[in-house]
């Protein structure tokens, strides 16, 4: 049971990236998703997450309007996709799946109920 990760790198600021995550063993339409992020020396953090069904999605406020999450259940991919990238989202980006399934809510601040996380994609923002 995992998720694989991949669409990160290294990008110029004012850049965009698509990270993605293909999950393993185990079908995520059951679960709410999200993504976090952990830059050098600070706490990881919840920056984005959607519900089952896609009904509700939530964003850290320092990422709101440049970070879009989205689900494709059929393939058991998720995705982050990021705009207008800053020196400052310079970080390891993981994806987890949360059990709490209700469609109408999903986690950023929850990490204990994450219960299936990514191995991380590190995303580099410099010119």
């Amino acid at each position: 049971l995992q998720f694989v990760e991949s669409g990160g790198g290294f990008v110029q600021p004012g850049g965009s990236l698509r990270l993605s995550c293909a999950a393993s063993g185990f079908t995520l339409d059951g679960y709410s998703i999200g993504w976090f992020r952990q830059a050098p020396g600070k706490a990881r953090e919840g920056v984005a997450c959607i519900s089952r069904r896609g009904i509700v999605t939530n964003y850290r406020d320092s990422v709101k309007d440049r970070f879009t999450v989205s689900r494709d259940d059929p393939d058991n991919t998720m995705y982050l996709r990021i705009d207008s990238l800053k020196p400052e989202d310079t970080a390891v980006y993981y994806c987890a799946a949360h059990w709490d399934s209700r469609p109408t809510i999903c986690y950023l601040d929850d990490e204990g109920g994450y219960h299936y996380w990514g191995q991380g994609t590190q995303v580099t923002v410099s010119s």
